[in-house]
């Protein structure tokens, strides 16, 4: 499920309509944060906080907890047959700080998925970064990276419901390992321009979702800090 959640055009785009939260977060102020130590931090569950993260619902829940594990604060998310996530809308200059890092596991794929149409666009884990439109909100554009179950890694295709404007990148896929920590680290103002062709010195959000509504699947995962670095 991708999605990006405008309010006035809802209702008139339904093509749309896994793309809600992304158009969401278009249209929110932006917020200004501070780099210290080489770290922008975006999420930091280690610390025990969800502090500016909203949740979104778009059928039934996806159970996000912090819990410790390990001896480490993490956030879990476990979903049955539901769609929701957890953004943060939050500037982020990728002249200073354009890598974007987190690590992630997830227990068990979603098999036998065609992710690149609709009836299969689930997946165990994905978090994704957002440029916003405004009031254009069909310039609203967005990378996708995703845990697939069912995509070659490094796969690179646009979202079944949101076309070019949301491109998903399978970052790890069936091949990968369950229950093991993976580390990532993207660049992100140049995977803007390899998908997009624009050179994109901004973003305006970051989103973790682990869904399985159109599948009616059940998936868990665990999701580590997320920040942004300068190198």
């Amino acid at each position: 499920m991708t999605v990006l959640f405008y309010p006035a055009y809802v209702s008139a785009r339904r093509a749309f309509v896994k793309f809600r939260l992304l158009l969401c977060l278009a249209i929110l102020l932006p917020q200004h944060a501070v780099v210290a130590d080489n770290k922008l931090p975006i999420g930091e569950f280690s610390r025990n906080s969800l502090e500016g993260w909203e949740h979104k619902s778009f059928k039934g829940n996806t159970q996000y907890r912090l819990q410790a594990m390990d001896d480490v604060t993490v956030l879990t998310a476990d979903s049955r047959a539901a769609g929701s996530g957890l953004f943060k809308e939050q500037r982020i200059d990728l002249t200073q700080t354009p890598f974007l890092n987190w690590s992630w596991r997830i227990g068990k794929r979603l098999a036998g998925l065609n992710e690149q149409s609709k009836a299969g666009d689930d997946y165990a884990a994905r978090v994704y970064v957002v440029v916003k439109g405004g009031l254009a909100f069909w310039q609203t554009k967005a990378i996708n990276y995703v845990w697939a179950g069912n995509t070659k890694q490094d796969s690179v295709w646009p979202n079944a419901f949101a076309g070019e404007h949301a491109m998903m990148m399978a970052l790890r896929g069936p091949e990968a390992s369950l229950n093991v920590w993976q580390t990532e680290k993207r660049n992100i103002r140049a995977d803007f321009k390899n998908l997009f062709g624009e050179d994109i010195t901004t973003i305006d959000a970051v989103a973790i979702m682990t869904d399985t509504d159109n599948s009616n699947g059940s998936v868990s995962a665990v999701y580590g800090d997320i920040w942004f670095s300068k190198d």
